[in-house]
């Protein structure tokens, strides 16, 4: 199974744009969306080429292939625009063999754990910086964000494939990664 895994958009047709060609490059089963679509939100900046109704139509278009989790942005007006479910708190991924708690990082992250066992993975955004870092018994990933990267990272996404997390730069290129063991 391969998927493709992005995070705070933030309403950028820009970085909207970059991520269906990278999508469209990379070929997933899946798009899981970590929240943060539309809306840029009151501490940052308007993403270049903010164009929110712009995104919903690119999004909604890709409906069959998105899964997404709320973000702190996210509101029920979103959904009413979207085709597609944004509303989730979070979602639960079993791949190989481990357990995958998927959310946007505002309500549950490294601060604040789920749930979660010894080898279990929380992986969320919001943080708009890249992470692959082990958390005690847990591992912690994020794949940064598509439209604000913080603290000098790269606009960056993620993917999974055959028990690998790889995080890319836009360009396709690796620059972090994480094996399940």
């Amino acid at each position: 199974m391969k998927l493709m895994i992005a995070s705070d958009l933030h309403g950028s047709m820009k970085y909207a744009k970059e991520m269906k060609k990278r999508y469209d490059a990379e070929k997933p089963e899946k798009l899981i969306l970590l929240g943060d679509l539309l809306y840029h939100g009151p501490r940052n900046d308007l993403p270049a080429e903010y164009a929110p109704k712009e995104v919903i139509a690119l999004l909604n278009d890709m409906k069959e292939e998105l899964l997404c989790v709320r973000g702190n942005c996210e509101a029920e007006v979103d959904q009413m625009v979207l085709d597609f479910p944004v509303l989730a708190d979070y979602m639960i991924l079993y791949l190989e063999g481990h357990m995958i708690f998927v959310t946007h990082g505002h309500t549950w992250n490294t601060k604040n754990l789920p749930p979660l066992k010894k080898g279990d993975i929380l992986l969320h955004g919001h943080t708009h910086i890249p992470v692959v870092e082990e958390c005690g018994d847990i591992t912690y990933l994020n794949p940064g964000s598509l439209s604000i990267p913080k603290n000098g990272t790269p606009h960056s996404y993620m993917i999974y494939e055959d028990g690998l997390f790889s995080i890319r730069r836009l360009d396709g290129t690796e620059f972090l990664r994480y094996a399940l063991s």
